[in-house]
């Protein structure tokens, strides 16, 4: 549901510099590319790639806590391959201490 959406977007995005009007763009989006998929019924594992895919172009922050409930994290090795999925480059890389 649309706010079950917004709910946990918010909330991964909970101090972040991430607006209420942004996480609003992000469900409606998502929403137009189900709309242009024409499906009736969504997965929850595709609408969770599609935050996730979201979140990345956005905060690391809330991409890692988004993913770290969505993809039920087990321990810090988790949070760092997450991190890790944000290398584009060696110089990019967050070094983790």
């Amino acid at each position: 549901s649309k706010s079950k959406l917004l709910n946990g977007i918010s909330r991964a995005s909970e101090k972040t510099s991430i607006s209420a009007e942004k996480i609003e763009l992000i469900v409606e989006a998502i929403e137009m590319q189900l709309h242009q998929k024409n499906v009736r019924e969504v997965n929850s594992s595709v609408l969770g790639e599609m935050v996730l895919e979201q979140l990345k172009e956005i905060s690391e922050v809330a991409y890692v806590r988004f993913a770290s409930v969505y993809r039920k994290f087990h321990g810090i090795h988790d949070f760092v391959q997450a991190l890790e999925s944000f290398k584009t480059d060696k110089s990019q890389l967050a070094t983790v201490r």
